[in-house]
């Protein structure tokens, strides 16, 4: 599922599959009839291959212009990139990825476990790089599950919420800073992301921001919420672009949110395909400079590789150095 989105950010896919057991290749232990392999988005028994043959996920592609950050909630995630870094991360961790002038990677899916499902949910959002930062070289920042907050809230009748703070500020909290020419980086940008569970009937505030700064609130469990007075659904978006304080109240159920904040970035925008640039002669340069140089090739055998089933995990960098959680 796609949500729109508001400047800085430019693209938000929520995932939630529900893959069966594994097989010896980390690939579904299921028939694969009926479905478009290499394009696989309609959700049959509900789950995808996406663009994976073999393994779900998707292989070797390329970006410039923007930024991903991928939250990943349950499952697992094999990275692999064109400046030879590598990666697994899941349960609770997020990658920070700044594209840059150039980037290939792979995101693939393993189905680690051989005697049961496998459920995947994440959220991937793209954000845009300023004119000035368009053109950065290729980062990548690991923000592990155990460094990231989860700040408890309380409300008058003592319903529990939670809020899990992937960038920006709550309550005196702050996660890991994000990569050095994200625009999460610059003063004033008021980039926050997070997520909020509320048990049934629990009410939160979210406390105001600086005039000038959206925020955009997506409902993506439960049966539906109060937002500031208005009902807002299952699977449906609320925006905001006023900077006062904003309500929450979970409505019959247990409720979680996802938040995007940010003041804009307020450039022209021009995307075309996995390019995010500010003119179509930049977009059209940059398919050319792709075509010419890979954005560096590719050192993994094959284009959507995966780890050994038993790997935990971990990051290597482009510069060699291995990362665990900690």
């Amino acid at each position: 599922m796609n949500w729109p989105t508001s400047d800085p950010f430019l693209f938000c896919a929520y995932h939630q599959d529900d893959y069966p057991t594994g097989n010896e290749n980390m690939g579904p232990a299921a028939s694969l009839d009926g479905r478009h392999i290499g394009r696989d988005f309609e959700g049959k028994d509900n789950w995808r291959m996406y663009h994976g043959r073999d393994v779900p996920g998707f292989p070797r592609h390329p970006h410039r212009g923007f930024e991903t950050v991928t939250v990943v909630r349950s499952g697992m995630l094999d990275h692999a990139d064109s400046l030879g870094a590598t990666a697994r991360y899941g349960a609770g961790d997020v990658q920070w990825l700044t594209a840059g002038g150039g980037i290939q990677h792979a995101e693939m899916f393993p189905l680690l476990r051989s005697d049961s499902p496998n459920p995947l949910e994440l959220f991937q959002i793209w954000m845009n790089l300023p004119r000035s930062n368009k053109m950065v070289n290729a980062h990548f920042k690991m923000l592990w599950s155990e460094k990231i907050p989860r700040i408890p809230v309380q409300d008058s009748k003592g319903r529990l919420s939670e809020i899990t703070l992937a960038a920006g500020e709550f309550q005196g909290h702050r996660p890991p800073t994000p990569p050095p020419d994200s625009w999460a980086s610059q003063p004033g940008s008021d980039v926050a992301i997070f997520t909020v569970r509320m048990e049934a009937g629990a009410q939160v505030e979210l406390p105001a921001v600086n005039p000038g700064t959206w925020r955009s609130l997506y409902l993506h469990r439960g049966v539906g919420a109060k937002v500031s007075g208005i009902s807002v659904g299952n699977l449906q978006r609320v925006e905001f672009e006023e900077s006062g304080p904003i309500s929450l109240e979970a409505l019959g159920a247990e409720t979680e949110i996802l938040v995007l904040q940010g003041r804009p970035i307020g450039e022209p925008v021009a995307k075309r395909g996995p390019f995010v640039m500010n003119t179509h002669d930049e977009i059209q340069q940059a398919y050319r400079d792709y075509q010419q140089t890979q954005f560096g090739g590719w050192p993994w055998q094959g284009n959507g590789p995966v780890h050994q089933r038993t790997e935990g995990r971990f990051a290597i960098h482009p510069d060699g150095r291995r990362e665990e959680p900690v």
